[in-house]
């Protein structure tokens, strides 16, 4: 497997607005949790179109998450307070969401653009 899709730590505690996770290739990945959320790929969120798109949270949606499981060497399950958990990101796409200052530089960490599905 590939060293840079290899999640090897993940640190969300509660009441936090990132998650970070640490990947096998030494990057340490920022997430908001509002870009967590905003392009939950689940088709509930998505519906079965060939992209993603960001979906800005409302009012009444959690951006706390309450678990991240593990799916299987290539994914992680995450579950809002809400109880919204259907959405499974892929380390890949994980990866493609990263806001750290590597990834997304900040005259660009406003930008929203369409994903590709897988």
């Amino acid at each position: 497997m590939d060293a840079s899709l290899r999640c090897k730590k993940v640190m969300s505690p509660r009441g936090a607005r990132t998650t970070r996770i640490e990947w096998g290739d030494g990057h340490v990945g920022v997430y908001p949790h509002e870009i967590l959320r905003g392009y939950c790929p689940c088709a509930g969120c998505q519906g079965h179109s060939g992209t993603i798109r960001f979906v800005a949270p409302s009012g009444d949606v959690q951006l706390e998450l309450d678990r991240i499981e593990p799916v299987g060497n290539y994914a992680l399950s995450l579950v809002w307070f809400d109880g919204h958990g259907s959405g499974v990101y892929s380390f890949r796409y994980l990866r493609a969401l990263c806001r750290c200052d590597e990834c997304c530089p900040e005259d660009t960490r406003a930008a929203r653009p369409d994903l590709p599905r897988g």
